[in-house]
C-alpha cells in the first residue's frame, strides 16, 4: 500500500483516523501499532515477521543497555549495544546485499555460486536505522527505555514514515510516544502537508519521470548533448519531488496523529556547494550517519588526515546504504572525495566566486551524481557522462531533443520555481497584506481552494494511473 493510492486515501487512512480518534488516548498506540502491521503487511505480509522479530531484539537489548548503565557495567553495556547492531545489520546485509557478495565472489573467482533471489523487504533499510537508533540512544544519549512494548512497536512500525523515511531517531519522539496531544491546529497543517507532498508526487514527479523514461532507454550512439543534460534535469526533479513528497506526505500524517517529525528536504537545488547540498537533501540519513558513525569516529576534532578517513567511511556507507549495486558505492565516493575537496580548500576560494558560478558548478556536480546514481552498468554511465560534454553521442542537438523541449518546457519552468523557495516566499508576502488589510478570510478561502484543487487533480490523476511506487522504495 503506498499513500498515492485510492485505497489509502479514501479507504485505509479514513478508518484508522476514525478509529484512532473514537478510541481513549491510552489505546491509541495500540491502533497505530495494529493499522502500520496491516499497512506494511498489505503488500509483504511474510516480511512484517522479519519487522517483529527486529523489534523484539531492540526492545529487549533497549532494557540490557539501560539495566548495565545503571548498574555501572559499562563494558556490559557496550557488548548489549554491539549486539543489537549486529543483529540488526546482519538482517539488513542478508536480504540486502547477499546476493551483490555472492555475485561478486563469482566475478572475482570465478565460480558458479548460485544466488538466492530473496526478494528485498519494503523500508528495511529505513526500520533497521531506527531501531538500532534506539539502543545507541540508550547507550550515547541516556535515553529511558521503553517499558510499553506496543509503544516501541509503534515507534518501528509506525506507517507514516516507515517505508521511506524521515528516519526518525528514538530520542526525537520518546516523549510523544508516552504521551502526546494531539490538536486540531496540528490535525489541519498536517493535511495541508500531506496534499501538497502528494500534489509533488503525482503531478510533478510522476509527470517529469515520463520524459526521464523516454531519454534513459536511448542508445548512446541516439543522444545528443541537449537530450542527456534534458533527461538527467528530469530524473534529478523527479527523485526530488518523489522523495520530498513521500516526506511531506509522513509529515503531515504524523501531525495528523500528534507527531512532529524531523524535515527532511529545505530546497537542496539551490545550493551554491555540494557541502551545503548534503545539508539540504535527505536530512534526517544525513543526521543518522553524523550522530552515529561520523562523530563516534572522531568526526573533525582529529588529525586531517583521519578527518578524511571518517568521510570516506561515512560516504562510502552512504552510498552503500542505498543499494546492492557499485554505482552506488562510486555515488557515494565521488561526493565524499567532493566533498574533501571543498573542506580542504575549495570553499574558501569559491567564496571569491559570484554565487550564480557556484550555484552552476553546484548543479552541474548534482546532476553527474544521479547520472552515477541512476546507471547500474558502469558502461552506460560513462556513455551517458561523455554524451552530456558532447564526447559522445549525437551530436549536440537534433529534432527529437527539440521537441522533448516544447513538449516539457512548461513543466520544467514550473519544477525550477517549485523547488526554489520563491512561491512560499510569495505566499508569505501576500499574507502579510491581507493581515494589513484585515480581510484574513480571502487568505483562508485561497489556501483550502488551493488545497482542494490539488487533492481534485491528483486524484484524478490516480484514477486512470498504472502503479506508481516512490522511488526510494527500492532502496
Amino acid at each position: 500500500m503506498i499513500f498515492s493510492s485510492l485505497l489509502f486515501l479514501f479507504k485505509f487512512l479514513p478508518i484508522v483516523l476514525l478509529i484512532y480518534f473514537v478510541v481513549p488516548a491510552k489505546f491509541r498506540n495500540f491502533v497505530l501499532f495494529a493499522s502500520s502491521l496491516i499497512f506494511y503487511s498489505w503488500g509483504e505480509p511474510i516480511y512484517v515477521l522479519l519487522m517483529l522479530f527486529s523489534t523484539a531484539v531492540d526492545f529487549f537489548h533497549g532494557k540490557l543497555v539501560y539495566k548495565y548503565k545503571m548498574s555501572n557495567q559499562p563494558g556490559k553495556a557496550k557488548a548489549a549495544v554491539i549486539s543489537s547492531v549486529v543483529i540488526n545489520l546482519g538482517l539488513l546485509g542478508f536480504f540486502k546485499y547477499a546476493d551483490f557478495f555472492l555475485d561478486s565472489i563469482n566475478n572475482i573467482f570465478n565460480l558458479d555460486i548460485q544466488l538466492l533471489n530473496i526478494a528485498l523487504p519494503i523500508g528495511i533499510s529505513f526500520y533497521t536505522f531506527q531501531t538500532m537508533s534506539y539502543s545507541l540512544d540508550i547507550y550515547m544519549n541516556d535515553e529511558v527505555p521503553q517499558n510499553n512494548p506496543i509503544s516501541f512497536g509503534t515507534y518501528v512500525a509506525l506507517f507514516p514514515q516507515l517505508i521511506a523515511g524521515p528516519i526518525v531517531r528514538y530520542k526525537d519522539i520518546a516523549q510523544e510516544l508516552r504521551h502526546r496531544k494531539e490538536n486540531t491546529d496540528d490535525f489541519f497543517i498536517g493535511i495541508r502537508y500531506f496534499i501538497i507532498g502528494l500534489g509533488k508526487k503525482v503531478l510533478l514527479a510522476n509527470n517529469i519521470g515520463l520524459l526521464w523514461d523516454e531519454i534513459k532507454v536511448l542508445d548512446s550512439s541516439s543522444l545528443t548533448t541537449v537530450s542527456a543534460w534534458l533527461g538527467i534535469t528530469a530524473f534529478a526533479f523527479q527523485i526530488y519531488f518523489d522523495f520530498s513528497g513521500y516526506s511531506d506526505m509522513a509529515i503531515g500524517l504524523g501531525k495528523m496523529f500528534g507527531f512532529k517529525f524531523p524535515i527532511n528536504f529545505d530546497y537542496p537545488y539551490i545550493s551554491k556547494s555540494i557541502t551545503e547540498f548534503w545539508r539540504r537533501w535527505h536530512i534526517t540519513l544525513g543526521t543518522w550517519f553524523r550522530e552515529y558513525v561520523y562523530i563516534p569516529l572522531g568526526g573533525n576534532r582529529c588529525s586531517r588526515a583521519k578527518n578524511i578517513r571518517n568521510i570516506l567511511i561515512v560516504w562510502f556507507l552512504t552510498g552503500f546504504w542505498h543499494g546492492a549495486a557499485y554505482n552506488f558505492i562510486i555515488w557515494g565516493m565521488y561526493f565524499g572525495v567532493i566533498l574533501i575537496i571543498e573542506k580542504t580548500f575549495l570553499l574558501n576560494l569559491m567564496e571569491k566566486i559570484p554565487s550564480v558560478f557556484r550555484h552552476i558548478y553546484s548543479i552541474i556536480l548534482i546532476l553527474i551524481g544521479w547520472v552515477i546514481f541512476e546507471f547500474e552498468s558502469v558502461s552506460k554511465m560513462g556513455d551517458y557522462i561523455l554524451s552530456m560534454f558532447g564526447i559522445k553521442g549525437a551530436g549536440f542537438v537534433n529534432s527529437e531533443a527539440m521537441f522533448m523541449i516544447r513538449e516539457y518546457g512548461i513543466i520544467f519552468i514550473v519544477l525550477i520555481l517549485a523547488s526554489t523557495p520563491i512561491p512560499k516566499l510569495i505566499v508569505n508576502k501576500l499574507g502579510e497584506k491581507i493581515r494589513h488589510m484585515n480581510i484574513q478570510w480571502i487568505s483562508y478561502v485561497a489556501e483550502n481552494a488551493f488545497n482542494i484543487s490539488v487533492l481534485f487533480i491528483s486524484t484524478a490523476y490516480l484514477v486512470d494511473a498504472s502503479y506508481n511506487p516512490f522511488l526510494y522504495f527500492r532502496f
